[in-house]
């Protein structure tokens, strides 16, 4: 009953109370949006660092400083092979490691060339990173034990040099030596940086080390940890036993680095977590006009039918009936607003998805959120108007013109 007399009064006035409801409208749209926002890079963040492996640990090469010039890591070169093969055989919490040597190079196939990323690696280093082949097969330690001249190529450079033909046992030449294309590897996507992953070009470590880069060192190491539970443990046995290898003291800084991809998601993901709530509080004040519109509106009724309200006490309704009829118009007013703002804020990220291509993620929970906000705020902002009807003086109100 008070339902439909709620209704009644609201449906006398609709453009009015649709512009009532229309602050709600774009705050809850507003907030599912900005929300979508944030949590669509949130998301986005984790799956690209979850491409570049899971439990993954990265070693780099030390610090300097020689005369009072100081460099950052990776100025000297305090990594070999051998520390990779030392952690595997020593360390309990290890369950791989590879050696990875990286330089920028022109690769040939026939009349065509592409620049692209050559990376010399170990067999390890396909588990490391959890990267399918499409097609042929990955390094072996046969390829490391013979520096063998051999090459699995990703899949942007399988497309830019062979296009549609099939790729495997075609020669390419990497600074004029030929190497024979074993495998294709699957496709990864981008990383958070835009870097396409699929532009290698993976060769065997020993072969980068003699025939292309003519060094006895490596730049980096990379290492996967038995499970994310040991991760911990495996950076600080890796420091361990890295101190222990390069004889350093312990009143001497470490000659390398040893960096945790999980530490980078979190800090990642974070960002983007303060940016979702940050969004979302902008878009909240507009769900606090709206609010602060539906009180405006509510008094501005109580004003207008307070000859209405006398004669409904006159014939016996009690001033919680009154209260609770006010207060129900304020609630029904937020929560079609707070509907009507769930689908556009869910339209508004499809669309944003589509034709912005920005990456969003609409949570069934802060809709959920966001419709019973939108209903406490009619109920707060109802409540003094309601209050302020149901405290009227029958006698006043019917005598009011």
């Amino acid at each position: 009953m008070t339902l439909r007399i709620a209704l009644r009064a609201l449906a006398r006035n609709k453009l009015r109370a649709f512009l009532t409801m229309l602050g709600i409208i774009i705050g809850v749209g507003a907030v599912i949006a900005m929300v979508a926002i944030g949590e669509g890079a949130k998301s986005t963040i984790r799956a690209q660092i979850a491409s570049l492996g899971t439990n993954v640990l990265i070693i780099l090469p030390g610090s300097n400083s020689a005369g009072g010039v100081r460099g950052g890591f990776g100025n000297v070169n305090t990594l070999l092979d051998s520390d990779g093969k030392a952690m595997t055989r020593e360390l309990p919490s290890v369950a791989f490691a590879s050696p990875v040597l990286r330089r920028q190079d022109q690769v040939v196939a026939g009349n065509l060339n592409w620049g692209t990323l050559v990376q010399g690696v170990a067999p390890e280093f396909q588990q490391i990173r959890e990267w399918e082949i499409s097609a042929g097969r990955y390094l072996h330690d046969g390829d490391m034990e013979s520096a063998a001249k051999v090459a699995v190529i990703g899949q942007t450079v399988a497309n830019q040099l062979f296009g549609n033909d099939d790729p495997l046992d075609a020669v390419i030449r990497i600074r004029n030596i030929p190497f024979r294309v074993v495998g294709v590897l699957s496709p990864k996507g981008q990383t958070s940086q835009g870097t396409d992953q699929d532009d290698t070009v993976m060769v065997p470590y020993t072969t980068m080390q003699k025939r292309l880069m003519r060094i006895t060192w490596v730049q980096t190491i990379v290492v996967k940890a038995v499970n994310a539970e040991r991760v911990q443990e495996a950076q600080e046995q890796i420091t361990a036993l890295l101190r222990q290898r390069h004889r350093i003291g312990p009143d001497r800084d470490d000659d390398f680095n040893v960096r945790n991809l999980s530490d980078i998601a979190e800090a990642a993901s974070s960002t983007a977590r303060v940016m979702a709530i940050l969004l979302g509080s902008v878009a909240g004040i507009s769900l606090l006009v709206g609010g602060i519109g539906i009180m405006n509106i509510m008094l501005v009724s109580v004003t207008e039918r307070t000859r209405e309200i006398g004669i409904r006490m006159a014939v016996g309704a009690r001033s919680r009936d009154i209260m609770l009829q006010f207060l129900v118009e304020a609630v029904v007013m937020a929560a079609t607003g707070g509907l009507i703002g769930i689908l556009l804020g869910i339209g508004t990220s499809e669309l944003l998805k589509q034709w912005a291509q920005w990456p969003t993620l609409v949570s069934p929970s802060i809709v959920a959120v966001a419709f019973l906000f939108s209903g406490a705020v009619g109920i707060f902002f109802g409540f003094y108007p309601a209050k302020k009807a149901a405290g009227l003086d029958p006698i006043d109100a019917l005598r009011y013109e």
